[in-house]
């Protein structure tokens, strides 16, 4: 009879893409800062640090006073309500909030359960908008290496052929796909190139196409790769050419974690449609915002519904505004834990201490965009032995294909970063050849 909660897990729950028998490798008893307290499966107890701040989103560390307080004071009030026919201060503030530090233009707001329902918003307000315009496009360009969610609609925008989704292949609409985007350092030739292919791909389907939608400057789950920002502006130059909707993803990129408050300020354009989440909330509770330009959402508004077709039950829960509202202002106001300095610290402590890494044969590169280090292997990451190799040294990591990285919680300081680079760099030199290991997803 199973008795401990590793135990009672395995078989049991389904953890993000993995075997429902094979369980979780520790139980979470606790966490404060930027610590968790584990339990493995010998019942012996470990405090790491959470080298993936909880998946992007646990920004201001674990307990944080300021999110505590907020959501306590929101509880006293009202945790819950619907959002049909009613308002509430934490909706309209955090709306208030959003449209005054996303780039200028973005001036309307629809407040989602999570980052992929966001998405899936964004794509039916641009095939709406289409509507409205006399036009039925239906169709939406891509990235190859995107990654945007795990609805039906956020799948069809992933990548079709190395994504997560190819077994979905007959359910899900068939969009139009760019190469990945040539990297920051690429020549002016093959950046050339790639525009070119873009252009022409446009001017084949230019009249299919309801929208165009990117990880600005960024690609996440689809390779942790950064890329050349003459592709984001071309994309902005093309939909605005053809009318078509452009959607910036920047559920993962936002407030900050590329090295600029929104990686589409940093490319010096501003999308029609802008999709945020994760860092939104600091992790407390699901909560994701889409925001749109006022010309958009003039023409759903004189189109004949009048309204944006989308209505989630716990759209704007007020427990997850007022969190939203106390992350955001500890994100833009805060003197340590803010974006700005957070991620100078940050990056400055990954470039030191990935370092090493760039000295062992099977490692591609180790490289650092803002407050994301990536090592990139040449072969699959051994998770298990990732997994014990940092818990060894302090930290908790999830790795995946030939990537072992970290996006450390804002609050971290260099000591801390230290820790986690340290972890990273001994996990990445033990598959090294001669290192017997085993691959897992």
């Amino acid at each position: 009879m199973p008795t401990s909660t590793l135990e009672r897990d395995s078989g049991l729950l389904w953890h993000p893409y993995g075997p429902l028998d094979a369980g979780a490798h520790f139980s979470v008893t606790g966490a404060d800062g930027p610590y968790v307290e584990m339990r493995d499966a010998s019942g012996s107890t470990h405090r790491l640090l959470d080298g993936m701040s909880s998946w992007w989103s646990v920004v201001h560390g674990y307990q944080h006073p300021v999110m505590d307080a907020a959501l306590t004071t929101q509880i006293g009030s009202f945790s819950h309500v619907m959002f049909g026919g009613l308002t509430h201060e934490p909706a309209v503030e955090l709306a208030e909030r959003l449209v005054a530090v996303t780039p200028d233009g973005l001036d309307h707001v629809f407040l989602a359960d999570s980052g992929s329902v966001s998405v899936e918003v964004a794509l039916k307000l641009a095939i709406q908008y289409q509507l409205a315009r006399g036009r039925d496009r239906r169709r939406f360009l891509a990235l190859e290496g995107a990654y945007h969610g795990d609805t039906t609609g956020a799948m069809s925008v992933c990548d079709p052929v190395g994504g997560m989704h190819n077994d979905f292949a007959g359910l899900l609409a068939t969009q139009l796909f760019l190469p990945r985007p040539p990297l920051p350092e690429a020549s002016a030739a093959e950046v050339h190139e790639w525009l070119v292919k873009a252009e022409n791909l446009v001017d084949a389907h230019g009249a299919e196409i309801a929208g165009i939608i990117v990880e600005p400057l960024f690609q996440g789950a689809g390779g942790m790769r950064p890329y050349h920002p003459a592709a984001l502006q071309s994309l902005r130059r093309l939909a605005t050419e053809i009318d078509a909707v452009l959607i910036a993803d920047e559920i993962a990129t936002g407030f900050g974690r590329t090295g600029s408050d929104f990686a589409c300020r940093a490319a010096g354009i501003t999308p029609d449609v802008m999709c945020l989440g994760k860092a939104l909330t600091g992790g407390y509770l699901t909560l994701a915002a889409l925001l749109c330009s006022g010309t958009v959402a003039d023409v759903i508004t004189t189109s004949s519904h009048r309204a944006l077709m989308h209505g989630p039950t716990f759209m704007a829960n007020p427990l997850a505004c007022a969190a939203a509202n106390a992350s955001v202002g500890l994100l833009i106001d805060d003197e340590t834990s803010g974006w700005e300095p957070a991620i100078g610290r940050i990056s400055q402590a990954l470039e030191t201490g990935l370092a090493p890494a760039r000295r062992l044969d099977h490692v591609i590169e180790a490289r650092v965009t803002g407050g994301i280090g990536v090592v990139e292997l040449d072969r699959p990451v051994d998770v298990a032995l990732t997994t014990r190799i940092a818990s060894e040294h302090g930290v908790w990591l999830r790795p995946f294909r030939q990537h072992i990285y970290t996006m450390p919680p804002y609050i971290s300081t260099p000591a801390v970063v230290d820790t986690i680079t340290k972890a990273i760099v001994a996990a990445a030199a033990a598959h090294g050849d001669g290192c017997e290991f085993e691959v897992a997803s």
